[in-house]
């Protein structure tokens, strides 16, 4: 249930971002948007077919894979949602309510926000796998 929340909520920072018209560091919030959407969805596959014994190497360490993923991802999604902050911020000037000129003010605020929800997602996924892996469990599921 938590990767399908993180696609969707991840899939929704991507959009967001990419509807609107950004710039500068903007760029890298997009980048960790469509990276971990993309990883979270082959890690979430392989899981859900039960075929993670195929990849080399890391198969046998599922659990611990899944919790550094998630926390990679959780640090990655902070970085990018403080630069959403600051954008949100920087773009503050246009939410005048006769403001005419086109603004990303309300791009930025919405991706800001599915940010920190995929950061929370994310770091509540690392903490299950943690306590997972401490009662001694090696699957993810």
């Amino acid at each position: 249930v938590l990767r399908l929340l993180q696609l969707l909520a991840g899939a929704a920072f991507w959009i967001t971002i990419a509807t609107s018209r950004y710039q500068g560091p903007v760029h890298f919030a997009l980048f960790v948007s469509v990276l971990f959407w993309l990883l979270t969805l082959g890690l979430y596959f392989l899981t859900l077919l039960g075929k993670h014994e195929l990849v080399p190497v890391l198969g046998s360490r599922w659990l611990v894979v899944n919790v550094a993923h998630d926390l990679l991802a959780a640090a990655l999604y902070g970085a990018a949602t403080g630069i959403m902050i600051a954008q949100t911020q920087s773009h503050s000037y246009c939410n005048l309510k006769d403001y005419q000129m086109a603004c990303a003010y309300h791009a930025f605020l919405a991706a800001a926000v599915c940010g920190g929800l995929c950061l929370g997602l994310y770091l509540l996924s690392a903490l299950y796998g943690c306590c997972r892996r401490y009662q001694g469990e090696q699957e993810v599921a």
